[in-house]
């Protein structure tokens, strides 16, 4: 059996165990995270029938999944990286969900190339939930307003997105998401990497993103 199969089953089975122990009533999804990964790294896992992919580049994407996407139409892809205004057009022709909305002017392009390509992706909000200066997202004091102006627009936007910071236990960060999102009362919550996505699960996340964890270290 491939490295990524048995290593992947390893990690279906903790949050299987992880559901049981703390009698959540819901299986979150995982989201393989193959960023810089090539294809024949990832082909095995698409083959054993998993059918959620995360990417962070645009263009990376188009190469690496457009002939596969054709053939299987089940697959979903995710952008879970920065996305810059002048690749929204490419970015909705591929991914099925971003995760990375965090202000007006990126939400009003999706929402015009949306309408454009008669498409309709899957939003997160993207919080910078431990307020860095480094990192994107939006800041916590003004998710209601990105909220509201994206349904103006129709947009999809079926929950919030963090990475919370790095070298600090994750737990405060991830408790602070799963209660903004039951304030602005939406569905899903995307949080949870290779390193803490047992944490996150606990904190009611929907959406893992994990990469090393599943398809080993990044050269």
């Amino acid at each position: 059996m491939h490295n990524s199969i048995q290593n992947y089953k390893d990690i279906i089975n903790a949050i299987n165990r992880k559901i049981e122990e703390q009698k959540i009533n819901f299986t979150p999804k995982v989201i393989a995270v193959s960023k810089t990964f090539k294809l024949e790294k990832i082909l095995p896992l698409i083959e054993y029938g998993h059918l959620d992919y995360g990417e962070n580049k645009v263009q990376e994407a188009i190469d690496k999944w457009s002939e596969i996407k054709l053939k299987n139409k089940n697959i979903k892809l995710h952008l879970i990286g920065k996305l810059q205004t002048n690749k929204v057009k490419h970015a909705i022709k591929i991914f099925d969900y971003i995760h990375s909305v965090d202000n007006m002017k990126l939400a009003r392009k999706i929402a015009d190339e949306q309408h454009k390509q008669n498409k309709n992706a899957k939003l997160f909000i993207q919080v910078n939930i431990g307020n860095e200066e480094q990192k994107s997202g939006v800041k916590i004091d003004e998710i209601n307003d990105l909220i509201i102006f994206s349904k103006q627009l129709k947009l999809n936007v079926i929950g919030l997105m963090c990475i919370p910071p790095a070298n600090k236990e994750p737990d405060k960060y991830f408790q602070e998401i799963k209660l903004l999102n039951k304030k602005f009362n939406l569905a899903e919550i995307s949080m949870g990497m290779s390193s803490d996505y047992l944490k996150a699960v606990e904190n009611s996340s929907s959406y893992l993103r994990i990469g090393s964890g599943i398809f080993g270290d990044r050269n």
